[in-house]
C-alpha cells in the first residue's frame, strides 16, 4: 500500500511541476515581458529618426543632439523602473501569501504604468507635428502603456498561481527567468546606432 501512495504522490508532483512550467500554459507564460521590452526599445530609433528629419528640415544640428540627450534621460528612467518593476513583482510573489501578493503586484504595476505613461507622453510630444518642430505627419508608435501593463499584470498573476504550486528553490528558479539578462532593456547607446 505504501508504494502505491508514494507513486501517486510522485505522479501528482510531476504533474504539478510540468503544468506550472509548460510553455503553452497560461500559468507560466512570461512572454509579455519580452513583448513589453521590445515595444519600449523600438521607440528609441523612431524618435531619433524623427529628430534627424526635424534637424535636417530646420538645418539645426542642436535639435538632434539636444533631443537625443533628453530622450536618453527619459529612456534611462524607464530602464531603471523596468529593472525595479520585475524585481518587485518577483518579491511580491516570493515573500507574500497569495492575497497579499496580488495587492503588492497591483501596486507595483500601477507605478510602472505611470512611468510608461510619462514616457509615452514625452515621446509623443517630442515627435508630434507642432509649429517649427513639425515634419509631415506624426510618428506612430506601437506603444500603449495600458495594454502593455495589463498584459504584464496578467502574466505575473498567472506566474503567481504557478509559483504557488512549487516549493523553495524551484519557485525562485521559475521566477528568476523574468530577471534574466535577455529581459533587461538594451542600453540607450545600443539602440541609437
Amino acid at each position: 500500500m505504501k508504494r502505491y501512495n508514494l507513486l501517486i504522490v510522485l505522479l501528482l508532483l510531476i504533474f504539478n511541476v510540468t503544468t506550472a512550467q509548460k510553455k503553452g500554459s497560461p500559468a507560466a507564460d512570461f512572454s509579455a515581458i519580452g513583448e513589453a521590452k521590445t515595444k519600449i526599445e523600438n521607440t528609441v530609433p523612431l524618435v531619433i529618426k524623427n529628430l534627424k528629419e526635424i534637424s535636417e528640415k530646420e538645418n539645426d544640428p542642436n535639435i538632434l543632439s539636444n533631443g537625443t540627450t533628453a530622450l536618453s534621460k527619459e529612456y534611462g528612467k524607464v530602464e531603471l523602473e523596468w529593472r525595479l518593476y520585475r524585481g518587485n513583482m518577483n518579491n511580491c510573489i516570493l515573500n507574500n501569501s497569495s492575497k497579499k501578493a496580488k495587492k503588492c503586484m497591483e501596486y507595483h504595476n500601477s507605478m510602472f504604468r505611470g512611468t510608461l505613461i510619462n514616457y509615452n507622453n514625452y515621446i509623443t510630444n517630442l515627435t508630434r507635428k507642432n509649429g517649427y518642430l513639425g515634419v509631415e505627419g506624426d510618428t506612430k508608435f506601437d506603444f500603449n502603456p495600458s495594454e502593455i501593463t495589463t498584459k504584464l499584470n496578467e502574466s505575473y498573476f498567472n506566474g503567481n498561481d504557478a509559483a504557488n504550486r512549487m516549493k523553495g528553490m524551484q519557485k525562485k528558479e521559475f521566477l528568476g527567468q523574468t530577471m534574466a539578462d535577455d529581459n533587461a532593456l538594451k542600453p540607450f547607446n545600443q539602440l541609437v546606432q
